[in-house]
């Protein structure tokens, strides 16, 4: 089996934000508030257009509240 290409991967793990902040009734705004960003970088971080660094994907797990694991 293939591994997926980096887009693929980015975009996934965009999906997968997105449906989880769906889920819990939060807009991108109310995100980008929680963790402290401009919600121009969520909207990004959402369709896979940025390869967010580790800390950068733990500080939105802390604002989803969830575990790194649930991506």
């Amino acid at each position: 089996m293939a591994l997926p290409s980096k887009s693929e991967a980015l975009i996934s793990l965009g999906s997968r934000i997105k449906a989880i902040r769906k889920e819990k009734g939060m807009s991108q705004l109310d995100l980008a508030v929680s963790v402290n960003k401009d919600y121009q970088s969520i909207q990004r971080l959402e369709r896979g257009a940025i390869n967010p660094s580790y800390c950068y994907l733990l500080e939105i797990c802390e604002g989803l509240r969830i575990k790194l694991s649930d991506l």
